[in-house]
């Protein structure tokens, strides 16, 4: 099929070959259901067709739309919408076809059927709204259906966009935890190891890199390979001034590739003293940190380096992730919005909750328009389990007023950072 513009009998301008194929899908009314709506006292017959697409995603606005019931007359398609349950939750697999001869029988009238803007039909006339009512309360049940099962989904997904947002945030977290508040998660041990030093699996020789300018030096990171999982990598981030220069630096490196010494050693030098800079470290759960300062008054180092011995109390340059990911889950026993998992060291967002069925849409998909919203639970949680950890590790933990200080004050130090990664992100 084409559509030409004419004029007189002539084609002033005529489009390409219009071509549409239908998705797979389940007729959910029709085909061709009778229908009729009374507007002064008459009644005016109409056909419709409704259909679920299945296994396929339909584009739900714009030119190419491919959801929605498109709206016939006579020869003319006069638009194409979802009437009352427009841009609704469960209306995004539904499409199909409307006919009312009559729309086309009221345009030659000089009814205003058609929008000023010429973008479809005219929703302050009442003819339109009439038609509008009688439409939607046929598709109305076909709509309610597809919420209802969207408040038993058993799980939810984000954009990529979003979900590489959280990570990072996720990653800050874990990192302001260890590093800020002393607080890891406790490591699966048994009565004969309690006494004994944590296990590390990721450390650099010292936290503290504090070397002279225009002297080589090397930086250098342990790992125990066998804490790690099979075929681990370690992930780099280099936040280093243009001043310190390093000989190289690789963003992956498979630990495999380490050998039996378990060591990977970076070359710096600069010559600017002041200068400062961090090499961030992890592999699964693991995460390490260094910081490298150049300074007159630092005293001249060897190009090893001592490995620092094993610190009493938590250590703040490396330890285990707390937070290692997040699922939208249907937690069918508990009514909380959003909970910590720390067996799986998860933060799990309830898609059960009324509050976040709101900004799940019928594929599924959590709404990036909600990420205020992700920002406040995720704020909420990791508050909680942060103030939780905090509170056992000084054995205040039965202290319900201690709780509540402990976490009020961990949201004032961190919460506008969170609700920043979630609106900049």
């Amino acid at each position: 099929m084409s559509l030409a513009h004419t004029r007189r009998g002539r084609a002033l301008e005529q489009s390409g070959r219009i071509r549409f194929q239908e998705p797979p899908s389940l007729l959910l009314i029709g085909p061709e259901q009778q229908g009729s709506f009374l507007f002064q006292q008459q009644a005016y017959p109409f056909t419709l067709t409704l259909r679920r697409a299945r296994e396929a995603e339909l584009i739900l606005r714009g030119d190419e739309r491919t959801n929605g019931l498109v709206v016939l007359s006579g020869m003319a398609a006069l638009d194409c919408q979802l009437f009352d349950y427009e841009n609704q939750v469960g209306t995004e697999y539904l499409f199909g076809t409307v006919r009312c001869p009559a729309l086309v029988e009221k345009l030659a009238q000089g009814q205003a059927i058609i929008s000023d803007e010429r973008e479809g039909l005219n929703p302050r006339n009442a003819f339109v709204q009439a038609f509008s009512r009688a439409v939607s309360r046929l598709i109305g049940p076909h709509v309610l259906a597809e919420q209802e099962k969207l408040r038993h989904l058993a799980r939810a997904t984000t954009s990529g966009r979003t979900a590489h947002m959280i990570e990072h945030l996720l990653q800050r977290m874990s990192r302001a935890a260890i590093q800020d508040l002393g607080i890891a998660p406790p490591p699966a041990r048994s009565p004969v190891e309690e006494h004994a030093a944590p296990p590390t699996a990721l450390r650099f020789t010292t936290p503290f890199y504090y070397r002279r300018p225009g002297h080589p030096f090397h930086v250098a990171l342990l790992v125990d390979a066998e804490q790690l999982p099979e075929e681990a990598v370690l992930t780099i981030d280099y936040a280093l001034p243009d001043s310190i220069a390093i000989d190289a630096a690789p963003r992956e490196v498979p630990v495999a590739e380490l050998g039996e010494a378990g060591r990977l050693t970076w070359t710096l030098s600069g010559e600017a003293a002041g200068a400062r800079g961090e090499i961030n470290v992890r592999a699964g759960a693991y995460w390490a940190w260094c910081e490298i300062v150049l300074s007159e008054q630092a005293s001249h180092h060897g190009q090893g380096g001592v490995p620092h011995p094993p610190r009493h109390g938590p250590a703040r340059d490396h330890g285990e992730a707390m937070f290692l990911g997040y699922e939208f889950r249907n937690l069918e026993d508990t009514l909380d919005r959003a909970v910590y998992s720390p067996e799986e060291r998860k933060i799990l967002i309830n898609t059960g909750a009324p509050t976040v069925q709101l900004y799940v849409d019928g594929r599924g998909h959590f709404r990036d328009s909600a990420r205020l919203l992700l920002a406040e639970l995720f704020l909420d949680v990791i508050a909680e389990e942060l103030a939780t950890r905090s509170l056992e590790g000084s054995g205040r933990q039965g202290s319900v007023a201690d709780f509540h200080a402990t976490k009020q004050a961990i949201i004032r130090r961190y919460g506008s950072e969170v609700h920043r990664a979630f609106l900049t992100g």
